[in-house]
């Protein structure tokens, strides 16, 4: 996994790790919500299968496989 080195304001550090406790996460749970929702913001897929449904674009509709019936299992009484 890539990584990157990222200064914050030390008032900008304090505010994130409130909110990081706040909501009982790490610091990398509230930056993977914040890139998410920036690459979301700009129309870019976030994963790897949001990317191939935009790119079969119409067709990348998910449908259902229908279910095979189970065969009972039941023992016949004697």
């Amino acid at each position: 996994m890539p990584g990157k080195r990222v200064q914050f304001h030390d008032e900008t550090w304090a505010s994130l790790d409130m909110l990081a406790r706040d909501r009982m996460m790490d610091f990398q749970e509230l930056a993977d919500e914040a890139f998410r929702d920036l690459l979301k913001k700009h129309g870019r897929p976030a994963s790897l299968k949001e990317a191939l449904r935009r790119s079969a674009g119409a067709s990348a509709d998910v449908v259902p496989f229908k279910r095979k019936k189970k065969a009972s299992t039941r023992r016949k009484r004697r």
